[in-house]
């Protein structure tokens, strides 16, 4: 359980760190150099939900662990968010500016599956021995405006607020990658690929 928890602590406190530069950088540097967080998930072995969910059943993963790894990585992630506040009022201006731009709506719970569908698809290609997913597809989401549950977490924690949106976030994202996982659940990883990663 505490490997649980801290793992899923440190997939916050990395996906934080690309969400800042997000936030300060914006378009075109911000989602590239976005893409850090889900590779040093990945290749730290830390615990991200929008990693592991897709594989729910691929890897036997315990529901209630993962509802576990959502809880903490949520909690975290507002906290990291808060904290990165009072590091840069800058940030803070951009995550108020990007919340107001939410609402709970069929649009933003689309966007939030799209996005589920992209970090089931990194991840896999990542299990398959190539971080191009990874690398390609983190800008890709961020710049057609998907939501991701986790960085939206962190943006209403630098923003200081809350918004119902990250219920359709949270959704959106774990039906998009069990969407995917069964289109491809017939994909064998390969040796290259660490099946504990993600």
């Amino acid at each position: 359980m505490k490997e649980l928890i801290n793992k899923s602590i440190g997939a916050a406190i990395l996906i934080g760190l690309g969400n800042y530069a997000l936030l300060k950088l914006g378009n075109p540097i911000g989602p590239v150099i976005f893409a850090l967080g889900l590779l040093g998930v990945c290749y730290m072995g830390q615990n991200l939900f929008t990693g592991k969910c897709g594989f729910l059943f691929a890897d036997s993963i315990k529901f209630s662990d993962l509802m576990i790894i959502l809880a903490v990585n949520l909690l975290a992630g507002y906290l990291v968010g808060v904290i990165f506040s009072f590091a840069d009022k800058e940030i803070v201006t951009a995550a108020v500016s990007k919340v107001a731009t939410w609402e709970f709506s069929l649009s933003f719970f689309i966007r939030a599956i799209l996005c589920g569908v992209i970090m089931y698809i990194a991840v896999l290609l990542y299990r398959k021995g190539t971080p191009l997913g990874i690398i390609y597809g983190i800008p890709l989401f961020i710049f057609c405006g998907f939501q991701h549950c986790i960085a939206n977490i962190i943006t209403l924690g630098v923003a200081c607020t809350l918004h119902s949106s990250i219920i359709l976030a949270i959704l959106g994202n774990f039906i998009g990658s069990l969407i995917m996982w069964y289109f491809s659940k017939d994909i064998k990883v390969t040796k290259k690929g660490n099946k504990k990663h993600a």
